[in-house]
């Protein structure tokens, strides 16, 4: 039997999870800091790739968290599919630092790495996307004013995007993380198929 506050327990973990991910991002920059006695403008200046791989992975795992949170907001209980689901999301954020280090680390056009941090972002979309469905088959989890109007469509554009970019990241290393802007596109791309849906449904 699932209860109230066993469902605010897992909501409250991965947020906690989620803030100490993020958190991490900074540590590389602070310890570079901490050894530096130049200028700030010089350290910027040297550490410019550091910093916008930081607001670049930032601004990743807070839209991720974003559609995390939308999604649990449209969520009323859980089951253990579900549990296991999140806890692959988690993971997934949890690592993403890592990759993040080793990029502003590693030569420019490492493929490796470049598939290693894109590859990451694919799993946690493709854990989004397993959650969306794993709601959509047991209406009883999902909250009394969204049942059963809830559709896996607007996780299947975003997957599919990331894919894309993690191909171009392997395949054309020169272009590097530019693959990601593609991601502007899954919104329009989920309104898209949501619209085919209920043109679909009407007819």
């Amino acid at each position: 039997m699932r209860t109230s506050h066993g469902y605010a327990r897992v909501v409250g973990f991965s947020d906690g999870v989620v803030a100490i991910a993020i958190t991490l991002l900074i540590l590389p920059l602070v310890d570079s800091a901490s050894d530096y006695n130049g200028e700030v403008g010089q350290f910027v200046t040297e550490h410019l790739g550091k910093l916008l791989l930081f607001f670049l992975s930032f601004a990743v795992i807070g839209n991720f968290w974003l559609v995390h949170h939308r999604m649990w907001e449209q969520i009323s209980s859980y089951n253990t599919p579900l549990l296991w689901a999140n806890l692959l999301w988690l993971m997934s954020i949890v690592f993403l630092p890592f990759p993040t280090a080793l990029l502003a680390g590693s030569p420019s056009g490492d493929r490796a790495t470049y598939a290693l941090y894109v590859g990451t972002m694919v799993v946690t979309t493709a854990a989004s996307l397993l959650e969306q469905v794993i709601v959509v088959r047991h209406p009883e989890l999902q909250a009394e004013e969204v049942r059963g109007t809830l559709r896996i469509s607007g996780f299947l554009a975003p997957l599919g995007i990331m894919v894309v970019a993690l191909l171009i990241a392997v395949v054309f290393p020169h272009i590097g993380l530019w693959g990601l802007a593609l991601f502007a596109l899954a919104g329009p791309a989920g309104r898209i198929l949501d619209r085919r849906r209920k043109k679909k449904a009407s007819a």
